[in-house]
């Protein structure tokens, strides 16, 4: 994995790729530097997904699907009849599968990949017979260090790696067109609470964490809408939850947000609740990182409690969500894995020094808390579906209690 300072690059789109190499943000230099990552293999995506600098259940997922195409074709190049093996697939997608456990979209997104290679095979008359000694020895050949490490010299080998590259590439490009269907849906549910709005009354939305272009491919889910309405002139303004603890939307919504110049306040996470008892917020809308079968949506921690506050004052809330991230296996929120993240993220702050003799201008950890403390740091919570206005997808709104009629 490389990095290379890009900072007069426009931010959008989140991610990109050239001659086969993928190339995105590191999101955890942001908003104090503006970097890219260069993802050159199967571990540097895996790396990039479980040290957050990839992140967004979205952009998680096509990264995860890049990534496991770059398996397939590593495997493939040293050992070209390994597809011959039964469960070969399953191993190369486990190192990705164990990045993060609970946005549903990297398992999704791996899965369309291993079809796509799978459905070749089960075309094809090869058998699934156990390794013959013939394979053994062209193991042994493909394993010395003088053969070329991406050349693959078994057809159906190219033919299957090749279909898992353009596989992972047309989900990335899915990606980017559902957003911005995504979006097309939202600015019809927010212009319905709109009032006419004016400089001095804009449409105000309250969002939480980044759904925004950062977490996919471009566009964003929750912000899909705001940039749309944005460029057609309507007047709004998004209150920005800090999104304690790793800050997703101070650091990477309102970095977002400035960029394309959409009026913003960043707001202590525990503000909002005050907000719309003032009536300053006319509706919410977050992202999600799964959808269970019941409606029950998984998202950043402190989702919940906004969805509460929102029921308490009679305000939307609304849920953008691409089909990939509802998971019909799963009954209910009570079923999820819900990632417990180090406490060194409760504990620790990064951010640039601001004493006026600090001459050292990088950004730096802090410790905010008394060594030995006891943390618990869930990075995601649950928001029942009876709080949830409506889930937006890139096909239609969606009823969370109607998702079994919806995907029948």
């Amino acid at each position: 994995m490389t990095s290379i300072s890009m900072t007069t690059k426009p931010l959008r789109p989140t991610l990109w790729i050239e001659q086969r190499q993928v190339f995105t943000w590191d999101q955890t230099r942001l908003p104090f530097e503006r970097e890219v990552i260069c993802l050159e293999n199967s571990q540097d995506c895996a790396r990039a997904i479980a040290g957050m600098q990839v992140r967004g259940a979205p952009l998680i997922g096509a990264v995860a699907a890049l990534g496991m195409a770059m398996a397939i074709r590593e495997a493939l190049a040293k050992h070209p009849g390994c597809y011959r093996e039964a469960g070969w697939l399953e191993s190369l997608a486990k190192a990705l599968l164990a990045t993060r456990p609970t946005a549903v979209n990297l398992a999704w997104a791996v899965g369309q990949v291993s079809a796509s290679v799978n459905a070749i095979l089960q075309a094809s008359t090869i058998d699934q017979e156990p390794p013959t000694e013939e394979l053994k020895a062209d193991r042994v050949a493909y394993s010395r260090p003088n053969r070329p490490g991406n050349a693959i010299a078994d057809s159906m080998a190219s033919a299957l790696a090749e279909q898992a590259w353009q596989r992972a590439l047309d989900l990335v490009d899915d990606d980017r067109n559902c957003n911005a269907a995504i979006g097309m849906q939202t600015q019809h549910v927010l212009l319905k609470h709109a009032r006419g709005q004016t400089a001095s009354r804009p449409l105000q939305i309250l969002t939480h964490c980044n759904a925004g272009a950062l977490a996919t491919v471009d566009w964003g889910t929750a912000t899909a809408g705001i940039y749309q309405l944005h460029a057609q002139g309507i007047a709004l303004h998004v209150w920005v939850d800090e999104t304690r603890p790793r800050n997703q939307g101070a650091s990477l919504t309102a970095y977002e947000l400035a960029d394309a110049g959409i009026p913003h306040t960043v707001i202590a996470d525990n503000a909002g609740g005050l907000l719309m008892m003032r009536g300053l917020v006319d509706a919410v809308m977050v992202g999600c990182d799964r959808v269970c079968a019941n409606g029950d949506v998984v998202n950043k921690i402190g989702t919940y409690l906004k969805a509460l506050a929102a029921k308490a004052h009679g305000i939307p809330f609304w849920v953008a969500c691409p089909a990939s991230s509802i998971d019909m296996s799963c009954p209910s929120g009570m079923d999820v894995n819900i990632e417990e993240r180090s406490a060194l993220e409760l504990s620790q702050i990064r951010g640039l020094p601001v004493h006026p003799q600090q001459t050292l201008r990088q950004p730096i950890l802090v410790k905010i808390m008394q060594e030995g403390q006891i943390c618990y740091n869930p990075g995601f919570d649950i928001t029942p579906a009876a709080l949830v206005s409506g889930l937006i997808t890139e096909h239609a709104l969606i009823n969370p209690f109607k998702l079994r009629e919806a995907f029948a």
